[in-house]
């Protein structure tokens, strides 16, 4: 028979602390009572001796010493999967919100997720086609990898969100085992509303599983939110061997109420307040990406965050860029030329792209046309700062030609409507109808086979 705890110690925000506690483990759920009938759900995030500290996962108002009864249930939160999840929409603890059935299922898993032996691990191969060339081309996104995308507060970042979902698609021949999932946290309501309409409108909700934690829901539930996302993520692609992407916003909203609650808890700070160790939390959740020996599916994520002040070596990028494979940055100076999307290709990479583009894989000139552009772009910023010094009708001729290829490359490359999918195929031929505004002499890095095939040969 369980044991309930009548009195409570104390409540401090979004904790309860309870004393004289026997047999609780790390972790561990708990049912509240209140006023012996609404029940609330928390875990025990602390033990000191016979002291437990609670995490509620809903606000803890109404809550006092007196009015609350706790139960320890035996068992870590876990979570109800089947595979009419895809198409449904859950609040940041897996609780519907769509207005549908719960979901009932003998299949339940922990949202701590199941460790993947290294040894077990299989190299990510293949891309996810996203339909936007700066992504497709540049900065290739691979089945299995890691790459987040670094923005900054008021830049469109959503509208990119939103596209990837619109538009991500793998082979046609796999195309019915392919989905998305979708995990929102601290959103504004009306980003909710966007999310959401865009999905419907585009006619691709079938194919996603959201989970939604609003700006003004408890935050830790934001903590929960990613979690329960990748366990869905896990069953679908481990248990029924589907292709998944995982887009995760806004990341800096899950560290914020890490370092909230971390506070609360009275735990030694570090970087800005951060805890110690956010490392290894961030970690936890995008090591939950992959591919494993002897199952077809995969899980590829896209983490996005917020950079504070646009500040890429706060601790939130900074760790996020040790443990993935990349990063998308988006720029506030591209996105104020009227640019969407603001992709800044420079600091822009994809560690995994070499080893998943080219013959047999997109087209065999792949490889070689994005190193070329990441060169001649390069190079168009070298010049661009040196016409702010002399003016730019000093510049030499072939320096020109770079600021007109940079304006071309911009306007016509980098632009896109949010609504524009762009094949793979139209993504390599603009790419070379942009780079045949230089001249041979200029593109070294292309072998002399292919710049023969498609410099000035492809229709844009």
């Amino acid at each position: 028979m369980k044991k309930r705890y009548l009195k409570l110690n104390s409540v401090q925000g979004p904790l309860i602390i309870l004393s004289n506690v026997e047999g609780v483990s790390y972790d561990e759920v708990v049912d509240i009572e209140v006023e012996g009938q609404h029940k609330k759900k928390g875990k025990v995030v602390q033990i000191y001796e016979d002291k437990a500290i609670i995490q509620v996962f809903e606000s803890t108002v109404g809550i006092s010493v007196i009015n609350a009864s706790v139960t320890f249930t035996g068992e870590s939160f876990k979570l109800s999967l089947s595979k009419e999840i895809i198409g449904r929409e859950f609040n940041g603890i897996g609780e519907p919100i769509d207005g549908g059935t719960p979901i009932y299922s003998d299949n339940r898993f922990s949202i701590n997720g199941r460790p993947m032996n290294p040894v077990a691990r299989r190299y990510p191969r293949n891309l996810i086609e996203t339909g936007i060339s700066s992504i497709d081309c540049l900065t290739t996104l691979i089945r299995g990898q890691k790459l987040p995308v670094f923005s900054g507060n008021g830049i469109s970042h959503n509208e990119l969100a939103a596209q990837i979902i619109r538009q991500a698609k793998i082979g046609d021949d796999e195309k019915s085992s392919f989905c998305i999932v979708f995990a929102a946290m601290g959103i504004k309501h009306d980003d909710a509303h966007f999310f959401k309409k865009s999905f419907e409108e585009a006619g691709v909700m079938e194919k996603v599983v959201m989970f939604t934690n609003l700006a003004d829901d408890p935050i830790v539930e934001r903590v929960i939110t990613p979690r329960c996302a990748l366990t869905a993520a896990e069953y679908l692609a481990f248990e029924e061997n589907m292709h998944v992407l995982v887009i995760l916003t806004d990341i800096t909203n899950y560290c914020e109420a890490l370092r909230e609650l971390s506070s609360l808890r009275e735990e030694v700070p570090s970087r800005k307040g951060y805890p110690g160790y956010l490392y290894s939390d961030l970690a936890s959740l995008y090591e939950r990406a992959g591919m494993m020996e002897g199952k077809s599916g995969s899980i590829t994520q896209i983490p996005m965050l917020t950079m504070p002040n646009d500040d890429i070596t706060h601790p939130i990028p900074d760790l996020t860029g040790f443990i993935t494979e990349g990063q998308i940055v988006l720029s506030r100076s591209i996105e104020q030329r009227e640019i969407y999307p603001p992709v800044n290709i420079l600091p822009s990479l994809s560690r995994l792209m070499k080893d998943g583009i080219g013959k047999g894989y997109t087209r065999e000139d792949h490889s070689e046309v994005a190193n070329q552009i990441f060169s001649a772009y390069s190079r168009v910023e070298e010049v661009t700062a040196l016409a702010q010094v002399i003016g730019e009708e000093e510049l030499s001729d072939i320096d020109k030609l770079y600021m007109n290829f940079g304006r071309v490359f911009e306007e016509k490359f980098l632009k896109q409507k949010f609504d524009e999918s762009r094949n793979m195929e139209e993504t390599l031929n603009l790419a070379w109808s942009v780079l045949s505004i230089l001249p041979k002499s200029e593109l070294d890095r292309v072998s002399p086979e292919i710049l023969n095939k498609y410099y000035g040969n492809v229709v844009s």
